[in-house]
């Protein structure tokens, strides 16, 4: 099914680890009564990895697995896709993609609290500085479809959830 075809829009909100991503995407789900798919969740529910990486404290994703089980759950349109990765999602399936950005304070802050090891903390800080994820967005999707948005703080995701909700609006005006 094309995006032209969907009822409702699909949205992937990426960024580095630690920007805000589930929760924005919990937030906008509720406030849009769109379905929140967290990618991460869905490949630790299903094994869908490889090995595992002891340099960075992860599982290795294996990318066809999780392909062929999210492209059906994203078919029909109405999910908020989150995940900090992007490029690996055909550009058909979305209508929008929100890239959260944090400060480095914040995130730093942020990851410590989640007890990554220093490799992996070091390795996501400097993803954040050099905006690889924004980039890998801009390099992977239409330029009008990628927004980069400010999550430092619940105001800033309390923010974002409103222009998601009127862009939903728009996309459905545009879309009847």
């Amino acid at each position: 099914m094309s995006n032209e075809d969907r009822r409702k829009p699909n949205i992937l909100v990426t960024g580095t680890p630690g920007t805000g991503k589930t929760t924005t995407s919990e937030m906008i789900a509720e406030a849009t009564g769109l379905q929140h798919i967290n990618v991460g969740d869905l490949v630790k529910a299903k094994q869908f990895y490889e090995g595992y990486s002891e340099e960075y404290d992860t599982h290795i994703l294996d990318e066809d697995k999780l392909l062929d089980e999210l492209e059906d759950m994203v078919k029909e349109g109405g999910a908020v896709v989150d995940y900090h990765t992007c490029e690996l999602f055909p550009e058909r399936w979305f209508d929008l993609i929100i890239v959260l950005r944090a400060q480095t304070h914040v995130l730093y802050d942020r990851m410590v609290q989640r007890g990554y090891n220093k490799k992996k903390l070091d390795e996501n800080m400097e993803c954040e500085i050099m905006q690889v994820v924004l980039d890998e967005a801009r390099e992977s999707y239409a330029p009008e479809i990628v927004v980069e948005l400010p999550s430092d703080s619940v105001d800033d995701m309390e923010s974002n959830v409103d222009r998601v909700k009127q862009w939903l609006a728009a996309w459905q005006e545009q879309h009847q």
